[in-house]
């Protein structure tokens, strides 16, 4: 079992709000950051976001979920979907960040291996950890990628799953800042991109660290 297990809710391109609790966090190399997904978009910094997680995960243990900002960015970038579908979404910041040219090939080769190595969900000890939601009645490694990535909890939220396991989830924004917990199921992103606080939650000791988008701590 790792010394902390610390999930991290939507960044969205929350820069300086990141670095703020990456320094609260203080991580070691015997933790476990889990990401909960949606690095990009929206905020002004995702290039930066990155950056800073590629940085983090040289000197502690970092787990990337992949939110449904990624699975956009991606199936743009590989003519899988029109570009019109990301950009409503907040996908022009990304761009922006990125000093896009016209040339859909602008991630540097650290940020594709990043983004190569994202994953549906993370299990560790009773937990386990999703972008979005999940089906309860379906085995984590069978999960549907529209339960995982795009149902927001507030179309529903999922009974216990199968496992007894508790869920950590980002994706539904709690514009009040607050974490919502469940019991079965606690949701930790708290509209960091849209003035609200990014959060981090230690979930072992339910130890909760919050920063502003300008990184001040709350």
């Amino acid at each position: 079992m790792s010394d902390r297990l610390i999930a991290i809710g939507d960044v969205h391109g929350c820069h300086a709000a990141l670095r703020g609790l990456i320094a609260a966090i203080a991580p070691t190399p015997s933790d476990t950051l889990v990401f909960l997904g949606d690095y990009v978009d929206r905020g002004p910094e995702s290039r930066a976001v990155v950056d800073l997680i590629i940085a983090v995960a040289r000197r502690t243990r970092v787990v990337a979920l992949m939110g449904n900002h990624e699975e956009m960015m991606l199936a743009v970038l590989a003519g899988e979907l029109d570009h019109t579908v990301w950009l409503k979404h907040g996908g022009l910041s990304t761009l922006d960040s990125y000093g896009f040219d016209g040339n859909l090939d602008f991630l540097p080769a650290s940020h594709k291996v990043f983004f190569d190595s994202m994953v549906d969900y993370f299990e560790d000890d009773d937990y386990f950890f999703t972008h979005a939601s999940y089906d309860p009645d379906q085995p984590l490694d069978q999960q549907p990628s529209h339960d995982l990535r795009w149902h927001s909890l507030r179309d529903g939220v999922p009974t216990p799953h199968g496992s007894g396991k508790t869920a950590i989830v980002g994706h539904t924004a709690n514009h009040d800042g607050d974490c919502i917990d469940f019991g079965h199921l606690i949701c930790i992103d708290t509209y960091c991109y849209g003035g609200g606080c990014l959060t981090a939650l230690d979930v072992h000791r339910r130890a909760v660290w919050q920063a502003n988008p300008d990184g001040t701590l709350r």
